[in-house]
């Protein structure tokens, strides 16, 4: 027997019929214009690749720079353009045949991940902080990422003056994956996304200069635990299919709440199966909420943001959160409204003890960048108090908040790394005792950064912490305020301690000393504080803009 016929048995015997000749294969419908922004990060994060591979050594850092600085404004240009054309409002749509969501919330989302992509990218470049090597300028990044720490090549690597420029291309895959995640319309495009900018960041936690091998093991736990928790996405992900016989956010919402017309007969046993549902749900929310930080999905935070090199710390604090929350959101009012009550108690609880965790342990810590750590995972409780309001006041504020707190942390990050001594950065909190009097101006910044982190009035801090409680005690979660403002009182106490010691300790004699950085990190900097002061002083058109992209598209 042919090929041919025992093919056409197979497709007959499973209720397939084939094509006949003249029948035409219908091609995706793919809305190109619409994709622009994440079609430019990846084209040049593509390009960046082969630049790797064909450019002079000497000329790679140059060209690598000036192609990500392109690629981001460019792409930011591009969602400024779709939004102007009213994509985020009247025109809001499903494109990319049922895969992403064009809407106020992603484009929202997009040009604040952008925006802080292009601040991080800045400290990225910037090679003047540490001492010449060799005759050479040497950035935050491993001469060579392949060799073994302390090995031959390594420093035969480091007298020839190379540099890991990869990284450049890296941080656009990262970047493209993130712009994607939020704007996800079906659970198989949020799990690739997902892998898209995880596996970028798997790798540019471990290819730091100094301190090679604590950046190695970041790394590797941050591999390993983002394995498990991609593990439990896709679990949910079955379960969900199973549920509802369709990956489409707009299929399963139908079938969670009732209102499926045709209901596929090889899936007729499963589908409605509330079981499936609430741990498929619940699974995928593990899964969401470990990229968010939140307690108990954050044992990865402190030991990650303390190893990888401080500008990808910086990068993935902000941008990570930015992205994992709008996927997060889009989840729960768009595939899971119906089971919002079912979720209330379980994302109350989580809250709260992210919020009291965060606050609490990052009193004890010694270290900086630990410190920091501990005060992210507070503030995705903060921001979760926003999420759990279900109210489009509640996303409004969820918005404006990931935009104030991105910039703040891109450059609490990129003060960090000024303060050196002969080890590099100088992070232990002992070190920066005097600081302000050794150089005010750094710790002035520095200072802004802390009291925006503690939500003190007058920063940008203070305008998204107010609009999220404020959006969670219209929505009936007054509970989750009084704790909110419990926690950031004790938060306060630990920015502010900081704050005494740089102002009010004597500087030591053999104390760190304040690299002076180049325009890049200048830049990143002032941006930042121009940013926290701006929205503290005036926030309310940015609160209407976030308004305005308020309105999920189903």
């Amino acid at each position: 027997m042919s090929a041919t016929a025992v093919h056409s048995l197979w497709t007959t015997a499973g209720g397939v019929t084939t094509a006949a000749p003249d029948e035409k294969f219908n091609a995706p419908v793919i809305e190109y214009t619409q994709l622009t922004p994440v079609l430019i990060v990846i084209g040049v994060a593509v390009l960046g690749v082969l630049v790797e591979a064909f450019v002079p050594r000497r000329a790679r850092y140059y060209t690598q720079v000036f192609l990500t600085v392109v690629a981001l404004v460019a792409a930011f240009a591009a969602v400024v353009g779709l939004a102007a054309g009213g994509y985020g409002t009247t025109k809001a749509h499903i494109a990319a045949m049922g895969a992403i969501a064009v809407d106020g919330p992603a484009l929202f989302l997009q040009g604040v991940i952008l925006l802080t992509s292009l601040v991080a990218v800045f400290t990225f470049a910037e090679r003047r902080l540490d001492p010449e090597s060799h005759g050479n300028r040497v950035d935050s990044f491993a001469a060579q990422a392949a060799s073994v720490p302390g090995s031959d090549s390594e420093k035969a690597a480091v007298r020839a003056g190379f540099t890991t420029t990869e990284v450049f291309p890296l941080v656009l895959f990262s970047v493209a994956g993130m712009l994607v995640f939020p704007a996800a319309n079906d659970l198989l495009t949020l799990f690739v996304a997902l892998e898209v900018f995880s596996l970028p960041l798997y790798l540019l936690c471990a290819v730091a200069r100094r301190k090679r091998l604590m950046s190695q093991e970041a790394a590797v736990k941050y591999f390993l635990l983002g394995a498990f928790s991609s593990a439990f996405l896709l679990f949910g992900i079955a379960l969900l299919y199973g549920y509802a016989g369709s990956v489409s956010y707009a299929q399963i919402a139908t079938v969670v709440d009732g209102s499926i017309q045709k209901i596929d007969p090889a899936l007729a046993d499963t589908m409605g199966n509330d079981a499936l549902l609430l741990i498929g749900g619940a699974m995928i929310l593990t899964g969401l909420l470990f990229k968010v930080g939140a307690v108990p999905f954050h044992m990865w935070t402190p030991d990650v943001y303390q190893g990888a090199p401080t500008p990808v710390t910086g990068f993935m604090a902000a941008a990570t959160k930015v992205a994992a929350f709008g996927a997060l959101l889009r989840l729960l009012y768009v595939v899971l409204p119906g089971l919002t009550w079912d979720l209330r108690p379980v994302m109350w609880g989580i809250a709260i003890v992210t919020m009291v965790g965060g606050a609490i342990v990052a009193i004890t810590q010694t270290d900086i960048k630990r410190l920091l750590a501990y005060s992210s995972i507070a503030h995705a409780g903060f921001i979760l108090a926003g999420v759990i309001a279900a109210t489009p006041e509640g996303i409004s504020s969820v918005l404006f908040y990931l935009g104030t707190y991105s910039f703040v942390t891109v450059g609490a990050f990129a003060v960090v790394t000024l303060v050196r001594d002969a080890g590099g950065e100088a992070t232990h909190l002992s070190k920066w005792a005097g600081l302000g009097r050794r150089s005010p101006l750094v710790a002035a910044v520095f200072a802004v950064f802390l009291l925006a982190f503690a939500g003190i009035p007058l920063t940008s801090g203070f305008s998204g912490k107010f609009a999220v409680f404020k959006a969670a005690a219209d929505g009936g979660a007054g509970g989750l305020v009084v704790v909110g403002v419990i926690s950031s009182a004790i938060a306060a106490f630990f920015y502010i301690r900081v704050i005494v010691l740089m102002f009010f300790s004597k500087p030591k004699a053999d104390g760190p000393t304040v690299a002076v950085p180049s325009p890049l990190t200048m830049t990143t900097i002032a941006v930042g504080v121009a940013v926290t002061v701006v929205l503290g002083l005036a926030p309310q058109y940015f609160l209407d803009l976030a308004s305005q992209a308020g309105v999920f598209v189903r």
